[in-house]
């Protein structure tokens, strides 16, 4: 009776967060890592025995899930000179690892475990090179041997260790328990394994235990954190496990006046005011929408299934400061009398009107104008021409607050065209040169003049605004002259006319 009321007792008792003898189908999805096997493939080990040890590595890795978000395996062969056989980026399928392995050849000679570690620290187990380990994650070694004089590994094997690589070991022989107690990394009874080569099988599961604890990728991410959202990012552990997962997500408690918890009765995930929400076991990700700005808050996702327990993920994120003003201002169409001004982002969502306000600077009269929140540009009109104005666009939510940014915006200047221009020539050799010209910003006059020759050179001579006439001498025969008005920013367009001597002085109308 006593032992049937305790075996109850137990069978009622809830299971580990971290389950063992997880189920293969459980094993998908779970881990992120990269796990190197360092295989003793020297002299020592028979065929027989190597064969065997590559079966169980077969075995042993076949759930997992493999690929550059995933696990990555890498293999490195102990003999006379140690080789690598596949590195972490070499297989990011199973089928292409189970076809390598399958096809793997013993190396033979001496047993050179200490050369093999310095290959394995150098290159492959090194992170961030081309062919090492994945920065931040979890790196791990399993060294398979039969235990025969496998070196002073002690050292080599401590630096590892050191660097932050996890260490396992599997003997297939009984020597060297003390060496191989050692190198392995804590707890020894989980990480260290003795096994005949014909029993290998009966720690498969318990091998992979040990590293799935080690690699098994138990972390609730969040990105794109805005004002009013934010996404959960998670990985898939139910899939092919009948189960769904619940998430839970609240504003952080905090004492009454600190900023980002609210009044002290702010709801949390433990208790109180919460969100809930459910998905479906392939799911790996959730938008969670309604937040409120500059607020912090803490998501908690929990696996939910009969076939496994699963450990509960929480993270905590901030939600970014309302934006009240436009973070972003751009200029078109920008003209002598108007502009168009362009805002972003719109926040149609929070803002009410925008209000734009703009006055020539220093001191020109002040225009408003108001926008509709469903606009995010207008056209500012009536500008004067050559002018930079100073250009605010006020946001108004309906919060009651207002967030404002200032632009200048410059207008063209107007450079009206040379009225007239007219040629007298004087003699054979010179010319009367007559213009009109116009503008409020006019600066002056660039006028040129050159032969029709090819060795005839070009001249020119800038004359002040108030000059309208001017005379050249000394010209070669057909001599063009061309006269320009000159304004604050441009040229305006100019006249140009060709003078042609001939015995008798004549008048030429001007040509453009």
């Amino acid at each position: 009776m006593e032992r049937s009321v305790l075996w109850m007792l137990m069978c009622l008792l809830p299971l580990s967060c971290r389950t063992q003898n997880i189920p293969p189908e459980a094993v998908l999805n779970c881990c992120e890592g990269d796990v190197l096997f360092l295989l003793d493939s020297s002299g020592s080990v028979s065929s027989y025995e190597h064969s065997r040890m590559l079966v169980f590595l077969s075995e042993l890795l076949l759930p997992f899930s493999l690929g550059e978000d995933q696990v990555r395996v890498g293999l490195l062969q102990v003999g006379t000179r140690p080789r690598l056989e596949f590195g972490f980026n070499a297989y990011g399928t199973q089928g292409g690892l189970q076809g390598a392995l399958a096809s793997i050849k013993p190396l033979r000679g001496d047993t050179n475990t200490v050369e093999a570690l310095e290959l394995a620290q150098d290159q492959v187990l090194r992170p961030g090179g081309a062919d090492g380990t994945r920065p931040g994650l979890p790196r791990v070694l399993v060294w398979l041997t039969d235990g025969v004089k496998p070196g002073d590994v002690i050292g080599p094997m401590e630096e590892l260790k050191r660097q932050g690589v996890y260490v396992l070991v599997v003997s297939t022989g009984h020597g060297n328990y003390q060496v191989l107690r050692q190198v392995v990394s804590p707890p020894v009874e989980n990480h260290l394994y003795f096994v005949d080569i014909d029993d290998m099988s009966i720690i498969k599961d318990d091998l992979r235990d040990a590293i799935i604890e080690i690699i098994r990728a138990e972390r609730l991410n969040v990105k794109d954190v805005s004002t009013n959202s934010a996404t959960l990012l998670w990985r898939p552990v139910l899939q092919g496990i009948s189960g769904f997962y619940e998430v839970r997500f609240g504003p952080v408690p905090s004492s009454p006046g600190v900023p980002g918890g609210g009044t002290g009765t702010s709801p949390s995930t433990d208790g109180g005011q919460y969100e809930r929400r459910v998905f479906p076991s392939g799911s790996s990700s959730a938008q969670l929408t309604g937040l409120k700005p500059d607020t912090t808050y803490t998501a908690t996702l929990t696996p939910e299934s009969n076939e496994v327990r699963f450990n509960k993920l929480s993270v905590s994120f901030t939600t970014k400061p309302e934006v009240l003003s436009p973070a972003v201002v751009t200029l078109s169409e920008v003209g002598s009398t108007s502009a168009r001004v362009t805002w972003a982002p719109s926040q149609q969502a929070t803002v009410t009107s925008y209000l734009i306000e703009y006055s020539a600077l220093p001191r020109g009269q002040l225009y408003t104008l108001r926008v509709d929140r469903r606009q995010n540009s207008t056209l500012l009109r009536d500008l004067q021409p050559g002018t930079t104005y100073l250009v605010t666009i006020t946001a108004r939510h309906s919060s009651g607050k207002e967030g404002a940014i200032s632009v200048k915006v410059c207008t063209e200047e107007v450079t009206p065209a040379l009225v007239d221009l007219q040629l007298t020539t004087v003699g054979s050799d010179a010319v009367q040169v007559n213009w009109r010209g116009s503008g409020p910003d006019l600066k002056g006059y660039w006028l040129t003049w050159e032969g029709q020759q090819s060795t005839a050179r070009r001249s020119s001579v800038y004359l002040p605004p108030d000059s309208l006439s001017t005379r050249l001498t000394h010209l070669p025969p057909s001599t063009r002259v061309c006269v320009s008005p000159v304004y604050q920013s441009a040229r305006g367009d100019g006249l140009c006319c060709t003078a042609r001597f001939h015995s008798e002085a004549s008048a030429y109308g001007y040509q453009t």
